[in-house]
């Protein structure tokens, strides 16, 4: 078995940072934060987006598959 075919662990890193206390963080502390937040977003929609395009390419090559 695949490590990937494995369910997602309940408390994943989105859900912890979304849990985390803000307060203790000063102004430059959180501005880099969100600019650390906001390069992670472009990473996963890039790879949503390639995903999309391979997903794409396959049911062109082999047909949708009915649902």
């Amino acid at each position: 078995m695949d490590l990937d075919d494995l369910p997602r662990p309940k408390g994943d890193a989105a859900s912890k940072l979304a849990a985390e206390d803000l307060s203790p963080y000063s102004q430059d502390e959180l501005d880099e934060r969100i600019a650390l937040l906001r390069t992670e977003i472009a990473r996963v929609e890039a790879h949503r987006d390639k995903a999309s395009a391979h997903r794409a390419v396959a049911d062109a090559l082999f047909g949708k598959p009915s649902a």
